[in-house]
């Protein structure tokens, strides 16, 4: 889930590759997934699509006990918004899920209003509360 992605977990990434344009999506979903490389795209095992992965820098270390990488991984599910825009999720999101438009290298991205669905509350307009909401030490 990505409120358990830590900033240093993803500290060794050097660029995303988008597998398509995130421009029009509300949200993606992310998960570190253990891969064998570094660099290229990772094999995918859900349900839905893989729509972009993290390529990790030269000096990024394997695993000692599996030889294998953490990634980044962005995917969605055939009942996300972009594929059912009436469905689970119409309005919020899968805890995983964070705006696109947040995301870079060693950056993990946050929730916004568009990727929770639609406009803030009044109640978030008329205390002046806009999301993303810094966490802890942001």
């Amino acid at each position: 889930m990505s409120s358990l992605i830590t900033e240093d977990e993803i500290s060794h990434e050097q660029e995303l590759v988008w597998l398509e344009d995130v421009s029009s999506l509300d949200y993606v979903r992310q998960s570190l997934d253990r891969v064998p490389s570094r660099r290229g795209k990772p094999a995918y095992h859900r349900d839905g699509r893989m729509v972009g992965y993290a390529v990790l820098g030269p000096a990024t270390r394997s695993s000692r006990s599996s030889g294998t990488f953490r990634r980044r991984v962005f995917w969605l599910l055939p009942h996300d918004r972009d594929a059912d825009p009436d469905g689970l999720y119409a309005t919020g999101a899968p805890a995983e899920a964070v705006d696109p438009r947040t995301l870079a290298p060693s950056a993990k991205g946050c929730k916004t209003e568009r990727s929770e669905g639609g406009p803030p509350s009044s109640a978030m307009r008329a205390l002046g509360i806009t999301l993303p909401i810094p966490g802890p030490g942001q």
